[in-house]
């Protein structure tokens, strides 16, 4: 079985049941996928849980192994992972914060990982910023470094926390072009995002997520319909496509139950 499946997913903050025995379907290599959802669905705390950094029920399936009990080190070679933002204070300048990344799960020799870790921050435009410390990067340029260091291992898969939030229009043209292109060499691209224009022009598949379930999947088309919004976000919404043949969500009001 090649691609990603989660069953039964469940999480809890103390009494809070935030994830309720949540499945995905099999997400294929090759595939972006998009979360989506209203804040406080469960989008990040699914992400985590995949990525296996935090305690869940149920079992999470990468080409048919639970990652629960793949050796740490071989998962980190298996699975990149972006969060929201990178952790504050580092110390570290960007080239060694994705060097320390690329160590994780690979062993090279200095040289080797230098040349490495330089190349994927040229790949994303990024290597201008190489030796300028993370504490003095923006938001922006931060979420970028996160990006090369999730993607410095040539993870299968790929877990991104809101990786468009911060950027300007064209560094997310720019991200959002580079995840088609990992997905395009076979891999498993998997993404929150909040923005519905965004994950209806770049994502091959939308799983919406509400109350701890998949309230419903499938390409943008088969998601993001007026019914589907209602339920899901609690607004009045016309999708409609533009001049190019996109999908276009535009948002009305809320939504008045019945």
């Amino acid at each position: 079985m090649q691609g990603l499946l989660a069953q039964g997913i469940s999480v809890r903050y103390g009494a809070r049941s935030v994830l309720a025995g949540l499945d995905l379907p099999l997400l294929r290599p090759g595939e972006v996928t998009v979360l989506a959802g209203p804040n406080a669905a469960g989008k990040s705390t699914l992400l985590r849980a995949i990525a296996q950094l935090q305690p869940h029920g149920g079992k999470v399936l990468l080409d048919g192994r639970d990652l629960a009990h793949v050796p740490m080190r071989d998962r980190a070679r298996l699975v990149g992972f972006m969060p929201q933002s990178l952790p504050a204070g580092s110390s570290l300048v960007a080239l060694e914060s994705v060097i320390a990344a690329l160590r994780a799960g690979e062993t090279l020799g200095a040289r080797q990982a230098d040349a490495a870790a330089m190349a994927v921050l040229d790949k994303l435009g990024i290597g201008s910023l190489a030796l300028e410390p993370l504490s003095a990067l923006s938001g922006g340029q931060r979420q970028m470094v996160s990006l090369a260091q999730a993607i410095v291992r040539d993870p299968r898969l790929l877990l991104l926390d809101e990786p468009t939030s911060a950027l300007d229009l064209a560094r997310q043209v720019r991200l959002l072009s580079e995840l088609r292109r990992l997905a395009g060499e076979g891999r498993i691209v998997v993404a929150v995002l909040h923005d519905l224009a965004l994950a209806a022009q770049w994502a091959d598949r939308i799983v919406l997520i509400h109350s701890g379930h998949t309230h419903a999947e499938g390409a943008p088309e088969q998601v993001l319909t007026p019914r589907l919004l209602a339920e899901v976000y609690g607004v009045e919404a016309r999708v409609e496509r533009c001049s190019r043949g996109r999908i276009m969500v535009l948002i009305d009001g809320e939504h008045a139950p019945a």
